[in-house]
């Protein structure tokens, strides 16, 4: 019986692999030994799919994926699965339509969320809205894509919906910031009672001294209710001498008010260390965008992009990764407040 209860549906399956002996310095998160999942050249037209996120669906899983196209344009392309490792990709483009059912695709969409609230499943994603924007649409069958209203203005980034309302209204993390390779960020939070409009912004947390997160950080898969708190899986990146890299690390956010970080670990709990992470289109990147978890046994499975080249999975168990970021606990002085000024 795991030692914190994870407050989310049981699984009928979800992908899965024992730790090794030898996990080298890290032992809450292992990576899959036939990584990565999804390859280069997956479909045609599309060189590299990665940051992507998946749910379970119907006998199997499904997922909305980012598809680097061979022109350099980025879109979003549906894909299923039995297993959650072997992955049949659409070669179309998801078909999004405005609320009267006419075609309303974005510029260029990237870096997709896949996020079930109630009965209806929301998709965000990064865009262009005369600058770097999120987009946001919904479906119930996968078959129909209604895209709603931008909720922000340019320029933000990193759209992550909470898997259910809280205190009534729908919460979303992002990351407000620039039009480019943005040299900063921090997370913040915002909710709407309809989807439509949001406000009530506040800041969630800040980049940190810590080297892997010092240069900025973003939300990254879906928090996870637990009954010790929200397990949140984010980024951090650091910049170098040869760019940035980018880690995955983990904090526990008050379940009522998430806006106050409960615990936040100074290390990273997965970091470029293996030739599909720092070896691709842009070298030195784990960015976590999808979990499936199991309430039965705490198991935790990770979906990251490598690279920007490559699907990948992690896996853990969430009583070893809450326990590694309580004992790792180190809070800034803003993460504890509510993130109102």
């Amino acid at each position: 019986m795991p030692k914190y209860q994870i407050l989310a549906p049981v699984p009928d399956k979800m992908p899965w692999q024992d730790k090794p002996e030898n996990n080298g310095n890290n032992h809450v998160l292992w990576r899959y030994t036939e990584n990565p999942v999804i390859d280069r050249n997956p479909v045609p037209g599309v060189a590299r799919i990665f940051n992507s996120a998946v749910m379970p669906w119907e006998d199997g899983f499904i997922g909305v994926f980012r598809g680097e196209q061979t022109n350099g344009v980025s879109f979003i392309y549906l894909g299923k699965s039995k297993d959650g490792v072997h992955w049949d990709i659409g070669p179309e483009k998801i078909p999004f339509v405005d609320e009267k059912g006419e075609p309303f695709m974005p510029v260029y969409a990237y870096d997709p969320r896949l996020v079930k609230v109630e009965d209806t499943y929301y998709i965000m994603w990064c865009q262009d809205f005369w600058g770097a924007a999120i987009g946001i649409a919904k479906t119930k069958d996968f078959r129909t894509f209604t895209r709603l209203e931008n909720p922000f203005l340019p320029f933000n980034r990193n759209a992550v919906l909470f898997p259910r309302k809280i205190n009534g209204n729908f919460v979303m993390l992002s990351r407000p910031s620039d039009s480019g390779h943005t040299p900063f960020g921090d997370i913040f939070m915002s909710e709407s009672p309809d989807m439509k409009y949001w406000g009530k912004h506040r800041h969630l947390m800040s980049r940190s001294g810590n080297w892997w997160e010092s240069l900025k950080i973003g939300g990254g898969a879906a928090p996870i209710e637990t009954s010790e708190g929200w397990l949140l899986f984010y980024h951090g990146v650091s910049g170098t001498c040869n760019g940035y890299v980018y880690s995955i690390g983990g904090a526990i956010l008050d379940r009522d008010e998430p806006s106050k970080v409960l615990y936040r670990s100074d290390s990273w709990l997965l970091t470029p260390e293996v030739w599909y992470e720092e070896r691709g289109f842009v070298p030195n990147v784990c960015f976590p965008c999808a979990t499936l978890q199991d309430p039965r046994d705490g198991r935790v499975a990770v979906y990251y992009g490598a690279a920007d080249s490559y699907v990948c999975l992690a896996f853990g168990y969430t009583d070893e990764i809450i326990d590694y970021i309580k004992a790792h606990n180190k809070l800034s002085w803003d993460d504890t407040d509510i993130g109102r000024r």
